[in-house]
Formats: structure tokens, sequence, C-alpha cells
């Protein structure tokens, strides 16, 4: 069988040494625009700060050891330009000599990716303008850094590429902001209010975030010297262009193949609706899991697992690709990991469920190891069902590893309750003696089952706490004007406390505000609430002073 990959950077080369492991018999061919293949694009922004170090750990392979390692033939720098389903034939340029030839195939792979968005403003020809999606990208980048020409840099874009951009510059000692059109940075991946709280952090590492804010244009002589927003002018040395994506599909126009925005629609076994004909990686589409949706995962991850799928389809099996949860992790500026698997509470908002949410500031390992640190962890279930929906997860430590968990537990259905006492692993330097998951679970538990009477931090924000009494809750009271009560010494009614009143119950991180509300409540107190998140993730409102 004649096997024809168009594509050589994560899903056609995982596409091609999969099937060539299955059966040496396949021929197999590969041809790619770019020079290099199998290289990793997610550790771009690190060879810019400098972690890593030398361009060629970002190469897997070259072209050569590939075809070595793997027996497929692959042709670099060579376009393809056309495809011929009828035919069974594929039109390519080769970029060297401009010669077009005919490339046949009994199945077709098209992994061709995805190229950076690039706007139709003025002063895009100016020098200090980078993408950031191919090692010369990151290449140029980095050696406009160390030539020490680059002092302050404006980059467009606050998603993940964007936001690693941000924390490695301003590692190597550039004054760094990020600009992004849409309300928070990290759009549809984070709730609001973890978004915030990010941008806070940025801030407070010296990275401004200008949310809600267009890019309009850039000015300078022969170098980017400002660039112009919607909001206002920035100085800057350098713009990084990192707002999207979009396919490098436009050479199947005309042959019936189905798209979605220029993204290749493919089933659950990678094929598309024209026969013999395969789509992986960042210019396919695939499934959301939870919602069976068609769903757009331009991540390494979903590359090398759909192209493994794929080829084993190719090779005579029938195995089904159950699609992607959103997943994704990322390090952020202001020494903050970030991670989310399945629906956030607003996008479970969306589809229909009727969700519970409870966010807790939970430590990530025993409080007395070195080191230790807190997660921000917020989880959304159904409230008909109890099934886990969603898991964000912020903190300076392992987040995906609750990423992760949330994952196995989202795909297996499970609910609540299931996940309430599993054997998580636990030692001091790695975990708490009840895991920050199960510690998280618990909470949710408890407040679906009404043990926990709470006001979420987007409640709170959106006005749910007016009219609330702040009560510290703090073992060494620090809310300014707040009357303090401490959870040790109540043994009945709290002086100056009517039972009735309403009662917001604060300290740090919100624990100890329920175990005041479970003494209140035993005592006769119906109208307390607790604030989720304490005073770590929360800033009081001035209007809640007395």
């Amino acid at each position: 069988m004649k096997v024809l990959i168009l594509g050589g950077v994560a899903a056609g080369t995982k596409v091609a040494a999969k099937l060539l492991r299955e059966n040496r018999d396949y021929e197999v061919t590969i041809l790619t625009k770019g020079k290099d293949i199998s290289y990793a694009g997610c550790g771009l922004p690190y060879y810019v700060g400098d972690v890593i170090h030398d361009r060629a750990q970002l190469i897997v392979n070259t072209p050569e050891q590939y075809a070595k390692l793997t027996g497929a033939a692959v042709l670099t720098e060579t376009e393809a330009t056309a495809v011929k389903p009828e035919a069974h034939v594929v039109e390519a340029k080769d970029l060297k000599t401009g010669e077009v030839r005919e490339y046949s195939y009994d199945k077709l792979v098209i992994s061709t990716g995805a190229s950076p968005f690039v706007p139709d403003i003025p002063g895009l020809d100016l020098d200090n303008i980078f993408v950031m999606r191919t090692p010369d990208d990151a290449i140029g980048l980095r050696e406009a850094v160390e030539s020490g020409t680059v002092k302050r840099a404006v980059i467009a874009g606050g998603g993940f590429i964007g936001l690693e951009v941000a924390e490695n510059l301003a590692a190597q000692g550039v004054k760094v902001t990020v600009i992004d059109m849409a309300p928070h940075v990290l759009p549809n991946f984070l709730d609001s209010e973890m978004a915030e709280y990010i941008e806070n952090k940025m801030a407070d590492a010296g990275i401004m975030a200008l949310t809600g804010t267009a890019l309009e244009g850039v000015t300078g002589e022969g170098k980017v010297e400002k660039v112009q927003t919607s909001r206002r002018a920035i100085k800057a040395d350098a713009l990084i262009l990192a707002i999207g994506i979009r396919p490098n599909t436009a050479f199947l126009e005309g042959t019936g193949i189905e798209m979605i925005k220029g993204t290749v629609v493919t089933d659950q076994y990678m094929q598309t609706n024209v026969e013999d004909i395969y789509a992986a990686g960042d210019c396919a589409m695939v499934t959301n899991r939870q919602t069976g949706k068609p769903a757009w995962s331009p991540m390494g991850s979903t590359a090398n697992i759909s192209g493994r799928v794929l080829a084993k389809n190719l090779a005579g099996e029938h195995i089904a690709y159950p699609g992607v949860l959103g997943t994704g992790v990322v390090k952020l500026p202001g020494g903050l990991n970030a991670g989310r698997t399945g629906l956030t509470e607003a996008a479970a908002k969306a589809e229909g469920h009727d969700t519970v949410s409870v966010l807790t500031v939970v430590d990530d390992k025993a409080h007395y190891y070195p080191g230790a640190s807190s997660f921000i962890i917020k989880m959304t279930a159904s409230k008909t069902d109890r099934k886990l929906l969603g898991v964000q997860v912020l903190g300076s430590g392992a987040v995906d590893k609750v990423t992760d968990i949330g994952v196995t537990a989202i795909s297996l259905g499970a609910t609540v309750d299931q996940l309430a006492s599993l054997d998580f692993a636990y030692a001091p330097p790695f975990s708490t003696a009840i895991h920050p998951f199960a510690n998280t679970i618990n909470v949710l538990m408890n407040k679906m089952d009404g043990d926990l009477d709470s006001i979420s931090p987007a409640e709170y924000e959106a006005g749910a706490a007016d009219g609330y009494r702040v009560i510290d809750c703090l073992p060494v009271p620090a809310l300014e004007g707040k009357k303090s009560v401490d959870v040790t010494a109540i043994d009945g009614p709290v002086e100056g406390l009517g039972k009735d009143d309403p009662l917001l119950l604060v300290c740090v991180k919100g624990k100890r505000a329920y175990l005041t509300q479970n003494r209140l409540k035993y005592y006769g107190y119906t109208n307390t609430k607790v604030l989720e998140g304490g005073i770590t993730f929360n800033e009081l409102k001035d209007e809640e002073e007395e």
C-alpha cells in the first residue's frame, strides 16, 4: 500500500512511524513544506528564554535520521498545491527548483498543520516583528534579545504561546506588555475569575495584560518603535504576534473535502468524507468527548494521539478516537502554572447542565515540607447526576497531576461520590494525606449536600454578598474594622451576632471559615455564608467595610 502524508511535524511523523512499525511493507512518503521535520514547536518559547540552550535540542529528528529510523521517505521544501481525489494524486511544488510534480497514493493523510495569523494592519514590514511557529522564528527573536536592542516588547495574544513567550522574555530582562481583544487572558480556557487571578499575578511580576484591546498598527523608522492599540500607543522595540493560528488547507479548495472554518472534518476513525483521505493534527477537526460536537484542538498531544489511532486504522484495525476534553497546562509569568480539563463552568451552563462549582485553596504537599505551596482548584459537577464535568487548577507546583486525575475521572464518567475516597499516593514531598484533588472533591460534595453554604468568588464579585456582614475568621485577626470570631472559642451564641443575621465568614483560604460555619450552625445560626478561596483569592470590596 502506498501512503502519502502531507506535513511532517507532529501528526504526520507520528502516522508514518507507527504505520511502518505496524507493517514495513507499506510505501510511506512524507511531503513537507519546511526544511525541518519533527521539531518541538511547544518548546520554542523556552528557546527564546534560553531555558533550552541549543537549537538542535528543538529538532527531534533530522529528515535523514527520521528516514533511517522509520523507513519513510521524506521530501522537505515540497509544498502540496492541489489534491485530485478521483485520480488519487497530489500535486506538489519543489520550493528549491519551482518544479511541480504529481505524487500518487492509495491512502492520503493530510497533516499540513497551521500557520500564525497575521492581521492586516500597517507597519508589518518593519524589523523586529516576530511570530512563533518554527525554530527559525524562535532563533530570530532570541538573537534580537541577545543583541541588546530589545528592551521592551508587546505580545499580541494572551493564549498559551503568548503568555509563555511573555514569561521567557521577562526572565531575560525585557519589559513585556500583553494585549488581547478578549475580556481576559487564556480566553475560553478558564472561567473569568481564574483568568483575572492570573492577570493580577502577571501584574505583580511586572507584566501588564491589556485585555479588551485590539492591535491596530506598528510605527517606527525601519524597526518597531511603537505599537498602536485601540487603547493607546505603547513604546516597544519588538512585536510578537501570537494572535492565533489558521489551518494550512487552502490547497484543498475544490476537492469536496468537508471543512469547518478551514479545518478538515474527520470522523472518529480520522477519515474525511472523501474516500481514502484522512487527516490529523492542527489542520483537522476532532470531537469533544463530553459534548459530541466538533472541536479544534491544535495541541501536540492531540496530534500525536490521533495520529497513532489513524495509523492503526490505516494498518487494518478499526479503532475510534474518542476525542478531546480541552485539556491543557501552561507555565505562566509570575511563577504560576495553570491547568484545565473538561468543561468550564460557563461552558457547562452553555451546554445546558445544571451545575454546581466550588473553588478551594489547598496545600499542594505537606505544609511543613520545604517548598510547600498551594493549589487553587475549581471543580464543576452536574447537580443532576453528580458527574464531574470540569477541573481548573492554578499553582506554583505540579498542576498537571490534578489536571490529569480530572482527565481520567471525566473520561470514565465518574461521579463525585466515586472520586471521594480513591487511594491516591501520599508522602510529604509529593502530596497531602488527603490528596488536593480529593480534598476539593470533599468540599464540592459538602456544598452539593448542603453541609457547606458558600459564595463563590464569581458570585461575590457579582454582588451575592451585598447586605452580608463580614466576619473575620482568621487565626490572628487581620481584616480591619471587622468583627473577629475564633472558632476554637465558640461554645454557644456569639455576643454581637444575631442568629438570623446575614454573615459572610472570611478566612485565608476558606477552611477555617467553614469550620466556623459548622460550629455556628450547631448553635442555631441560620444565615451564614463562607467566602470560597478566602482572602487568598478574593479582594474584599471597600463597601463591605464598617
